[in-house]
């Protein structure tokens, strides 16, 4: 290969430079500490930019829902993959706006109630506990009083109005959307700042990683589906005060795995017990019912099929994810685990075959 530089002019300085490194072990070594450095830096620079990472993993997630609802569609609809995705979000979007206004007002009014209801309970629950000495002096159980309440009420205010989070689910949905459509250009590129010899297995984890993906996700909205309906027929069967908005909230929060469940159902028992306390045990039998099946015929049935976490595992991930990141991450913990998971089972694949092939 030849110098397209030429020949050093005349006049030009020759000498050594300060970074020019005649000791080629020094040289190497300097190459290595350089790398260090940088790995370090990307890792500072991950954590400053963890909230934007999450957003750009959650359109990940979003768009592998949109790509296992086209993927159903195809089984009995043999269109375009794009006319399958146009028509998943078609139907996405008519049932939020069929949601909306056949029940948006009295959902919201139920929505703006829910805080003063379980606040009132609340009390009355605590005052039950310090009339029979169960709890500290009146100073301390004051204060207690208002930690609890200060702790179901954003709760209950992020769930009833999630106006604050508008602009985040908006930049999910459009990057979920962005992906969906063309995965290829995204995979493709990725792959390509890895070295070659890697990219095959990059994908095949990635194909493993769409699957199992597709797979929780379903399962979760199946088990969203189901407890949100079942919970909110049983109520408003019993003319139990706010059964929709009940209905609407164990729905949502079934997304969210060992965390989700005793939310919604001390949500259902507080407006419950509002009512009475015959109109309250059967709130609590409900809720029982409902995460009976959920948990025994449901997640199990799912499980086979996806991955296999343990729900410690899940816990822990979840506390830690929305201590550092919120409420996006406690929602995200669960799909980023299963990811995580998956890339470490096949790198030790990648390990035991290599040592199996080596002499």
């Amino acid at each position: 290969m030849s110098d397209d530089s030429g020949p050093i002019p005349p006049g030009v300085p020759t000498r050594t430079g300060p970074t020019d490194i005649s000791d080629g072990m020094i040289r190497a070594e300097a190459k290595k500490a350089a790398v260090w450095l940088g790995m370090a830096a990307l890792i500072v620079l991950a954590v400053f930019l963890a909230q934007p990472l999450l957003v750009i993993f959650g359109g990940v997630v979003f768009a592998a829902l949109i790509d296992g609802g086209q993927r159903l569609l195809g089984r009995i609809l043999p269109v375009p993959r794009g006319v399958r995705i146009a028509i998943v979000l078609l139907a996405g979007v008519s049932f939020a706006a069929w949601l909306f206004y056949s029940a948006g007002n009295q959902i919201a009014t139920q929505a703006a109630e829910l805080p003063a209801i379980v606040k009132t309970q609340a009390q009355r629950a605590l005052d039950w506990a310090h009339s029979r000495g169960m709890l500290m002096e009146q100073p301390d159980f004051s204060r207690l009083a208002g930690q609890v309440i200060g702790g179901v009420g954003p709760v209950t205010r992020a769930l009833g109005g999630i106006f604050g989070g508008f602009t985040t689910a908006f930049l999910i949905m459009i990057l979920g959307i962005y992906f969906v459509i063309e995965p290829d250009i995204y995979q493709r590129g990725f792959a390509w700042m890895l070295p070659v010899e890697n990219r095959e297995r990059f994908h095949g984890t990635v194909r493993r990683m769409g699957k199992s993906l597709r797979m929780l996700l379903f399962g979760r909205l199946i088990g969203m589906t189901v407890e949100g309906v079942a919970t909110w027929i049983a109520l408003a069967v019993y003319g139990v005060p706010m059964a929709a908005l009940l209905g609407i909230l164990t729905g949502l929060l079934a997304f969210l795995p060992n965390i989700g469940a005793p939310i919604s159902g001390l949500l259902m028992v507080m407006v419950g017990f509002s009512g009475g306390t015959t109109m309250g045990i059967y709130c609590i039998a409900v809720y029982f019912i409902v995460q009976t099946v959920d948990g025994n015929i449901i997640v199990p049935m799912v499980a086979k099929r996806t991955a296999d976490l343990a729900p410690a595992l899940v816990l822990g991930a979840q506390l830690i994810f929305g201590v550092l990141f919120g409420i996006l991450g406690l929602a995200l913990a669960d799909p980023i685990v299963a990811m995580l998971k998956i890339a470490l089972e096949r790198q030790a694949e990648h390990n035991k075959q290599m040592a199996t092939t080596d002499p």
